[in-house]
């Protein structure tokens, strides 16, 4: 028997939980988490896999084996109801099994399954059902950026004194936050699949843009450039943000500096989420973190961004706030 249904919500934020563990190595393919539930117990739990394979619905059945007959699977995405020569869809998978019920947290844009995964499932018996799940969407957010914007999810970061400076006058900014801060600078590198500078801040800084946390060194993000000029081997070069949609399998962009190019991407409407880190120093007459964004009036400022995280870290402050947008439609299938 399945969970009780007002447990929906939390069974779906479980899951959500779970497939951050496959951000981003689950690129091109989403990062989607799954829990089997028997008796207000998980009998089974997955999430999507290096590559892409075995998907989150697979690992959780196989997992619960004979447990799944009658249970209740909590999955992040709508199940996939096309057949691949990577193996079977997620749908025949869970008819296969027996479950009484399915609840996913989002439908999937994919036209390929779009509304034909629960629609499945539900000519075959389960309780097919769409509970939309906030935890669910942020999961998915670069997936969904992908399928409905064209282009991935892009996060800000800044790391800024309290006057809103990211280095002296004269250029140097090793080191504004503390280390507790410039740990989770590495986590949040670790979760995407690109990470983007300007120019200036290549010729300058010199960046590794690499993650050096114990572990997590193989995650280390693909390095772009914004610049007009030519890109050193091994990065990949933007001449203008607006192309972002050409970034191949990226679904998770990170863009770190400088103030110039910061203010390219805020001016062009394409940062989705922004990351400030804030260090409880004043500088003064230094280097500012955004440049000008083309705002003319202060109404035009009010209601884009919404805060959805505020932590310590040391001695720093991190706010986490994402973009209030209008739903997008899908993006075109290749």
């Amino acid at each position: 028997m399945g969970a009780a249904g007002g447990d929906d919500a939390r069974w779906l934020a479980r899951a959500a939980a779970l497939a951050e563990r496959a951000r981003p190595l689950s690129s091109p393919n989403p990062g989607v988490g799954a829990i089997v539930v028997r008796d207000h117990r998980v009998v089974g739990r997955g999430w999507t896999q290096h590559g892409g394979r075995p998907h989150a619905e697979a690992q959780a059945l196989a997992m619960a084996g004979e447990a799944a007959h009658g249970a209740t699977m909590y999955v992040t995405l709508e199940p996939c109801a096309h057949q691949s020569t990577r193996g079977p869809s997620c749908a025949s998978l869970a008819i296969a099994s027996g479950l009484a019920a399915v609840i996913a947290g989002v439908e999937d844009p994919d036209p390929r399954t779009s509304g034909k995964g629960l629609a499945l499932l539900g000519e075959n018996g389960i309780d097919a059902r769409l509970v939309p799940s906030p935890p669910a969407r942020a999961s998915l957010a670069g997936y969904l950026a992908r399928r409905r914007a064209g282009r991935p999810f892009v996060t800000l970061k800044l790391a800024t004194s309290l006057d809103g400076c990211i280095a002296l006058e004269d250029g140097s900014s090793r080191w504004i936050t503390g280390p507790s801060a410039r740990a989770h600078t590495h986590l949040e590198r670790a979760r995407n699949d690109a990470i983007l500078v300007g120019g200036g801040t290549l010729r300058a800084d010199d960046p590794r843009l690499d993650v050096r946390l114990p572990g997590l060194e193989h995650r280390s993000p693909a390095r772009w450039v914004l610049t007009r000029g030519s890109a050193p081997s091994g990065w990949g070069r933007l001449a203008d943000p607006t192309e972002i949609s050409a970034i191949q399998d990226v679904q998770y962009l990170m863009v770190e500096g400088g103030a110039q190019t910061a203010a390219a991407f805020l001016a062009a409407d394409l940062v989705d989420r922004l990351l400030i880190y804030r260090a409880p120093i004043v500088i003064g007459d230094g280097r500012r973190a955004i440049g000008s964004i083309g705002i003319g009036d202060l109404a035009e400022a009010h209601g884009r961004w919404r805060l959805a995280d505020r932590r310590q870290l040391g001695s720093d402050i991190l706010e986490a706030y994402v973009r209030s947008r209008a739903p997008a439609h899908p993006a075109p299938s290749d």
